[in-house]
């Protein structure tokens, strides 16, 4: 075959793949202005649960007899990890009678050495500031002027029921506010605890000291 006849051979190879890359990209154009309508048309159908019809909070609607939308809980609800049957725990009290109720004179937790060491944390950070750091009622702001709290070693407080302390701090007493909302129950029994270690400590006789502390106290006492 001459070198003519051959290279117009290759061209017409040439323009036919031309042509069909053309039609491909030609079809595809035409199917894609296809689609987009109904794209489009599916979009628009499309609701997603952010923007589906719903009431807010508090709207008005006229289907309930009280006109609210939102709806009370049932009587008796109760919020998940908020039953508090433990009335003691709670309340510092034996629960009969409500507010009423006789305070327990028994610490409804365990009491040991991680406990009073959280109740010294916890009366440092919340009741040093007007009891002082031993209780004796004498904490910086009262030394700035305000009404100074009993000492903890008064014959009151020394004969009080271990509710009494936990139930002043839930509800607050004379001068002194409530500390429910800053202090847990848990960590309000836990100070409880740190004031009887206090009451203890300094009125204490000699013969119940542990002879290993006895030692340090007569040591310190000889210097």
């Amino acid at each position: 075959m001459s070198k003519h006849r051959e290279a117009k051979v290759t061209g017409q190879k040439i323009n036919h793949a031309t042509r069909g890359v053309m039609r491909f990209a030609a079809l595809r154009r035409s199917l894609i202005l296809c689609l987009l309508p109904l794209a489009f048309l599916l979009s628009g159908c499309r609701m997603d649960m952010q923007d589906q019809p719903r009431y807010e909070a508090y709207e008005k609607n006229e289907f309930f007899d009280n006109k609210m939308a939102s709806r009370p809980p049932i009587e008796g609800t109760v919020a998940r990890g908020s039953l508090r049957e433990n009335a003691a725990l709670y309340t510092g009290r034996t629960g009969a009678g409500g507010a009423q109720a006789a305070l327990v004179d028994t610490m409804p937790i365990e009491v040991n050495e991680r406990v009073l060491a959280r109740g010294q944390d916890r009366f440092n950070a919340f009741c040093a500031a007007c009891h002082g750091l031993t209780g004796k009622g004498d904490g910086m702001v009262v030394r700035r002027g305000f009404r100074a709290p009993p000492p903890m070693t008064n014959d009151r407080l020394l004969e009080a029921p271990v509710g009494h302390f936990f139930d002043v701090m839930t509800n607050g007493f004379g001068a002194m506010p409530d500390y429910a909302a800053q202090i847990s129950p848990e960590d309000r029994w836990a100070i409880v605890a740190y004031i009887r270690a206090l009451q203890l400590s300094q009125r204490a006789p000699l013969g119940e000291v542990p002879e290993s502390e006895r030692q340090k106290l007569e040591a310190g006492g000889q210097k």
